[in-house]
């Protein structure tokens, strides 16, 4: 995108709306351990560093806001080889900015990749071991395709073998978990 300034009025122009533009933050890669926490952290810290944007977009109209934080989002995933969504399915939470990258997010990082690498029930029993955790059972077994859905005490994750949806608060131990599904799922090199 270039500009040519011909005018003090036109650098005024050009001053405005790159300030309209999203800035983002740049972290160091992980290792694949800690791939889960480190997005977050990451994906928090360019949406605290844009919530001025975020609140201007939110103000003009909620659906530039949507389009805004999920920018960010994508932003974030394609650097670890992953599409990250932000998601509201409570629409009036799109106002709450201080709760975006803490809840309902979903990863996808092969949405072609039909059965785990490592057995369901390895899943399920280390899913048991969250102490939110009411059940895990298997869920969307249809045209070949495996899944895990994962209850909580307040909400639920939908595990694929490509792709993880968190429809819950996410806190240390749902980060904990998330890691080890990075490590032995998503980015297990015998995939």
């Amino acid at each position: 995108m270039g500009f040519r300034i011909t005018r003090k009025e036109d650098a005024k122009k050009k001053f405005r709306y790159c300030c309209e533009f999203v800035s983002f933050i740049v972290c160091d890669k992980p290792q694949s351990l800690m791939v889960f926490g480190t997005v977050m952290k990451e994906l928090k810290a360019n949406i605290a560093s844009n919530k001025l944007v975020i609140e201007s977009a939110l103000r003009k109209n909620p659906g530039l806001a949507y389009n805004k934080v999920n920018e960010l989002a994508r932003s974030v995933g394609r650097k670890y080889n992953m599409e990250l969504n932000i998601h509201f399915p409570d629409s009036s939470k799109i106002k709450e900015i201080s709760s975006y990258g803490t809840e309902n997010i979903g990863i996808v990082i092969d949405k072609f990749r039909k059965r785990f690498p490592i057995p369901r029930e390895d899943i399920k029993r280390k899913a048991l071991g969250m102490t939110s955790c009411i059940e895990a059972k298997d869920a969307y077994m249809y045209e070949g395709k495996e899944g895990i859905r994962v209850s909580l005490r307040s909400g639920r994750i939908e595990i694929q073998p490509g792709a993880i949806h968190l429809w819950c608060n996410i806190d240390s131990d749902i980060i904990t978990f998330v890691d080890w599904l990075m490590q032995y799922v998503y980015f297990n090199n015998e995939n």
